[in-house]
């Protein structure tokens, strides 16, 4: 028989490698760049490799059992990843996503029949984000300590701080870059969420090659929101964990592995989204367009002429269509 698959777990990663052509001649770049796509994961992002990972990580340790409620917070991927596995599977799933996120993320996780509900329409959240500036390490373990300590049915996989995370990209993204390209790359350029992609598949990588350049992709000073600045428009799925104090890094981050952060402004994560529809025929969303302009920058480093560039571009421009992002 020929190739069959017999869960939507199974058709996650072994996701693309596009040399991208026509941008690089747009700018007239002097290194190479190679966009992975992870948009070609069932439900069109990278956190479909983590939301499989978490739950097979659960199921394993006997954290869930059926009939059980998988829980998560998100700015809107993950989210949608985990309600498609945890469908398939047989759980119920409930997902926090952050307030300001698109209505296809919540449309998404509805439509497999997952519980979307936004940070601030939960009183202890919302109250918890409001009583400590956003912090939301403080308001997960309030969560956590009020909520979900006096329950046995709802599994909270926490992406932050959950290790299946980083290790699914060491085991499947990190090699899946090195065999595509044989191992002729000098640059990784990704974005930093929970920094689970930069830190497992570049633990991968510069174990294969050591002096491979890693580079973390946040939000440029003026689009990160914040008591001061509350209205600013941030890049969905990224953040400046460089930022924060020791004890807010999320432990599925490695800061000790990352070579160079770059910032990148929203409106420049725009306009690279908007320019690689047109010059590639890649419809990828607004932290795909940040990584993207970061890698441009890295590519116009006198030092990087000759250099292949693989740059990871997470998410689907489709979860942006009720937005302004493709509205030149």
């Amino acid at each position: 028989m020929g190739r069959i698959y017999e869960s939507i777990s199974d058709l996650v990663g072994r996701t693309p490698l596009l040399h991208i052509k026509q941008y690089e001649k747009k700018y007239d770049l002097k290194a190479s760049i190679y966009a992975k796509l992870e948009y070609y994961n069932p439900n069109q992002s990278s956190k479909d490799r983590i939301a499989t990972s978490m739950i097979d990580d659960a199921e394993k340790n006997g954290k869930i059992k059926p009939g059980d409620t998988i829980l998560e917070m998100t700015s809107g991927n993950t989210g949608i990843g985990v309600a498609a596995v945890a469908a398939s599977r047989g759980y119920k799933s409930k997902i926090y996503l952050e307030d300001d996120v698109s209505e296809e993320r919540f449309q998404s996780i509805r439509a497999f029949g997952g519980e979307a509900l936004r940070f601030g329409e939960d009183p202890i959240i919302g109250e918890a984000l409001r009583e400590s500036g956003n912090n939301f390490v403080y308001a997960i373990q309030k969560y956590k300590d009020e909520v979900l300590s006096k329950t046995n049915d709802v599994h909270f996989l926490d992406q932050d701080h959950n290790l299946a995370n980083p290790r699914i990209h060491e085991l499947t993204t990190g090699p899946e870059i090195w065999e595509d390209t044989e191992g002729d790359i000098d640059i990784l350029v990704a974005g930093i969420g929970t920094g689970g992609t930069i830190s497992g598949s570049g633990k991968y990588l510069k174990e294969k090659k050591k002096d491979i350049h890693l580079v973390a992709v946040q939000p440029g000073l003026d689009s990160r929101k914040n008591l001061e600045h509350p209205d600013v428009e941030g890049i969905v799925g990224i953040h400046a964990l460089d930022a924060l104090p020791e004890e807010r890094i999320p432990l599925s981050m490695n800061m000790d592995i990352v070579d160079e952060f770059v910032n990148v402004e929203t409106q420049d994560a725009k306009i690279a989204a908007r320019e690689i529809a047109k010059t590639d025929g890649i419809l990828v969303g607004l932290s795909s367009g940040a990584a993207l302009h970061a890698a441009k920058i890295i590519a116009n480093k006198p030092k990087n002429k000759g250099k292949n560039i693989v740059v990871v571009l997470p998410d689907s421009g489709l979860r942006y269509l009720s937005t302004d992002l493709f509205e030149d």
